[in-house]
């Protein structure tokens, strides 16, 4: 009789000590909120959308990181690239000054972000969708080169 008292006890005193869903999603779009604030965030990148062909896993550790006024871009590229330098240049593998930066808060929480940035390659528009919950999209539009689309979460243990 002591073990089930001490069980039912146990079982009642949990909930307490525990943190609900609705507690851990409401820090998470805390967390992703301070870091759009702040203008300084780490998207992890793990899917990605070629303009032709199909979309595919990555295993690598991709990403795209912004720290205030300047892009640190480390993503794969697959497309038709115009007119590029020999060898085959720098595709999405570059840290660049940031030329304009947009943020946009949307009906439903998420945040939409233009900025555009050049490096001595070519010129960029990368549009960021983040989501209240820390997944992101990614569309990359280079000058010499086909767009081509990603998806990732923000990494919110850096921040």
């Amino acid at each position: 009789m002591k073990t089930l008292l001490l069980i039912l006890i146990t079982w009642m005193a949990l909930p307490a000590f525990s943190q609900t869903r609705k507690e851990k999603e409401a820090a998470k779009e805390e967390n992703v909120r301070k870091a759009l604030e702040a203008d300084r965030y780490t998207i992890d990148i793990n899917y990605m959308i070629p303009s032709k062909g199909p979309g595919r896993p990555l295993t690598t550790d991709y990403s795209v990181t912004v720290r205030n006024d300047s892009l640190i871009s480390y993503l794969p590229y697959a497309g038709r690239a115009y007119s590029i330098p020999y060898g085959g240049g720098k595709a999405l593998n570059f840290s660049a000054p940031i030329e304009n930066y947009e943020k946009k808060t949307k009906k439903k929480g998420e945040t939409e972000i233009t900025v555009s940035l050049r490096n001595d390659e070519d010129s960029y528009i990368y549009r960021l969708t983040v989501y209240k919950n820390g997944n992101a999209s990614l569309y990359v539009q280079p000058t010499q080169r086909q767009s081509i689309s990603f998806s990732g979460e923000m990494d919110l243990k850096e921040n």
